[in-house]
């Protein structure tokens, strides 16, 4: 196997880190245009995304010889505007990590022996295709107005105070505690 020190995998992980951490970053800012524009639950799905970022990004970290200093080589997305464009950007940002950045990193991790550090990459690509395909749901939902309304009958919760109500569309506001339509969600519970 070869030496760490001396390997593109180890470019591979200082990259990662360094775009993981920006992700978390930037998830953080989207959620507070989320927040701001009364979407809270896709505020909460930025934030909670941002905690995988953070958990991958210290990953990556730990598999960096301590006590180094090391150039970052790469290009990283700067977006910020509304929901919907953040929406996009992310999905777009987390679709570049899995089919090729990632993807890329682990088949480099395995031609250097580095199995450990290829599976780390295999598995964080399967979570970002999620994330991927999560944003783009939403986005999608967002652009076509679906956000709050299904074709289906289905049982909407109230974020706030737990209220239910069955329709196809979340109510305007709350009638328990006049929180607004931004604070449904689809009621699930699987356990």
């Amino acid at each position: 196997m070869m030496n760490l020190e001396h390997s593109k995998t180890l470019q591979c992980l200082v990259n990662a880190f360094a775009g993981e951490s920006q992700a978390r970053n930037r998830y953080t800012f989207f959620s507070k245009v989320a927040k701001e524009e009364g979407y809270e639950q896709i505020s909460d799905i930025f934030l909670v995304t941002a905690e995988n970022e953070k958990e991958h990004a210290k990953l990556f970290y730990k598999q960096i010889p301590d006590s180094k200093h090391f150039q970052v080589n790469g290009t990283y997305p700067f977006s910020y505007g509304d929901t919907y464009s953040n929406l996009i950007a992310a999905a777009s940002g987390e679709r570049e990590e899995w089919e090729i950045l990632y993807k890329e990193a682990a088949q480099i991790a395995k031609d250097e022996g580095f199995d450990e550090i290829s599976r780390l990459f295999a598995n964080i690509v399967e979570i970002e295709k999620r994330h991927s395909h999560r944003f783009e749901t939403l986005a999608g939902l967002l652009k076509e107005g679906a956000l709050f309304k299904k074709e289906e009958v289905t049982q909407w919760v109230c974020r706030k105070c737990g209220h239910t109500q069955i329709g196809k569309e979340a109510p305007c506001k709350c009638p328990v505690c006049d929180h607004p339509q931004g604070y449904f969600e689809l009621f699930v519970e699987k356990f």
